[in-house]
């Protein structure tokens, strides 16, 4: 019988984290202040603490993953690699499908993995609260757990749509000693502005950023976690891929194709990046493999943006990044998968797009949510909406190997389970969800506000 979940040991736990930045070929674009000059680190001291920021400009390979970190990441890691035999047996495709179950962790999904490691590195570093956002909730409800494990109080600014659409992603951060805020609130000017304009803003993680941002810079004792896009959080995220390596070998298999959701990056980051540095060190097998990115068909960064320098937030709080992007005040239509409305992406991810490293495709709604209960009748395990866009590429693959023959190894990294998703479920059986494909003239208008840069 074939294997079908491959379970490493506590010990195998990778002690080190994976620093894509030493293997690319060109360096990244740095950080730009408004005057266009790259921006100095006692700058950025302002919003993130300097154990954080020696992460995020580092060009070392390994990264050396702290004990204390290890230790949490025991409560579930390492995560199974599994086999999903019954998905290819309804699919009837000769294909191979594997995936990566990072629901097994306390929050559900693989942002514990970058939100202990943030929620030490502060700790350490004095900090004495933390502020962030968050989108679906995931990001959130992890960042309220690291903060409870390190004596830290968080306060999250969650985007009020998916505030009203996933109240119990709100209990869980509540459950865990955060405070959550429905954003945009009116508790700071960024907030305040919007509200101006538009009193009903359904919110976005560009306004909640804003936010966060904000305040992290005018509270003394508090700085601002991410939970995405930045190249400290995907390196954290590298411990999935690190792990797949492992597990891959353990059975003798290796991917063909290798898909994950991406909104801010850090999903996609931390499935491929380990194998992206095996082909940059020259391995034939990783020179083979596709990397696919998969975001929604309403939310189009990559396939539909510009590689330009832009704010990561929307009221330009942040400093100016290289990345794809539909423009910082760009207002994604409120899709359940709140975790990939953002406009922008990661700009390590961007360069590797740009240059042609990884490929990216954008999957409608309705299609996603088909994808995602296909595999939960399959495989039983009910895949939350950002997840069901990497099922959703990875079945279509399927079926295009049905149709030519070819017996493909597919893997996709299966970031979270949608227990608190039920209502966009309960949408889909209703025939209530809509695709939304976001105009061509409506990105153009939200390009036009691009900052003038170089």
């Amino acid at each position: 019988m074939a294997q079908t979940r491959v379970i490493l040991d506590e010990s195998e736990i990778p002690t080190h984290w994976y620093n894509i930045v030493a293997d690319l070929k060109n360096p990244p674009a740095p950080p730009l202040g408004p005057d266009g000059q790259p921006v100095s680190p006692d700058k950025m001291l302002a919003i993130f603490p300097e154990t954080i920021l020696e992460q995020e400009m580092s060009a070392e390979r390994w990264i050396p993953i702290p004990e204390e970190v290890r230790k949490i990441y025991a409560l579930w890691r390492p995560s199974p690699l599994c086999r999903a035999e019954r998905l290819e047996k309804m699919l009837d495709t000769p294909a191979k499908i594997f995936y990566k179950y990072e629901g097994v962790s306390p929050a559900g999904s693989h942002k514990p993995n970058s939100a202990v490691a943030q929620a030490y590195l502060n700790k350490i570093a004095g900090t004495k609260r933390l502020v962030t956002e968050t989108g679906a909730g995931q990001w959130g409800s992890s960042l309220s757990l690291a903060g409870q494990m390190f004596g830290l109080p968080v306060r999250i600014f969650m985007v009020k749509v998916s505030y009203e659409q996933k109240p119990y992603r709100r209990l869980m951060m509540q459950t865990w000693g955060g405070e959550v805020l429905a954003s945009p609130t009116n508790l700071t000017k960024a907030g305040r502005d919007v509200l101006a304009r538009d009193p009903q803003n359904p919110g976005s993680l560009g306004i909640a950023i804003s936010e966060a941002v904000e305040e992290a810079v005018t509270t003394p004792g508090t700085k601002y976690a991410l939970g995405s896009v930045l190249n400290h959080v995907l390196l954290h995220q590298t411990v999935i891929g690190l792990e797949a390596k492992k597990q891959f070998e353990k059975i003798g298999e290796y991917p063909d194709m290798m898909f994950a959701p991406c909104g801010g990056g850090c999903n996609f980051a931390g499935a491929t990046f380990p194998f992206l540095g095996d082909a940059a060190a020259g391995d034939a097998r990783a020179q083979k493999i596709r990397f696919v990115a998969v975001e929604p068909a309403s939310c189009p960064t990559l396939t539909k943006g510009v590689y330009a320098y832009d704010y990561g937030d929307a009221s330009g709080y942040t400093p100016l990044m290289k990345m794809y992007t539909l423009g910082h005040d760009f207002m994604p239509p409120g899709i359940h998968a709140g975790g990939l409305r953002y406009h922008g992406d990661s700009p390590l991810i961007s360069q590797l797009y740009h240059e042609k490293l990884i490929e990216a495709v954008a999957v409608p709604q309705v299609a996603t949510f088909e994808a995602g209960v296909m595999f939960a009748r399959a495989e039983g395990i009910i895949p939350a909406p950002e997840s069901a866009h990497a099922i959703r590429a990875c079945i279509d693959e399927a079926l295009r190997c049905k149709q030519t023959g070819e017996p493909k190894t597919l893997f996709f990294n299966l970031s979270g389970h949608g227990h608190f998703d039920m209502s966009a479920y309960e949408s889909y059986f209703a025939g209530k969800l809509e695709d939304f494909e976001y105009p061509a003239e409506a990105i153009q208008e939200s390009l036009r506000h691009l900052p003038k840069v170089g």
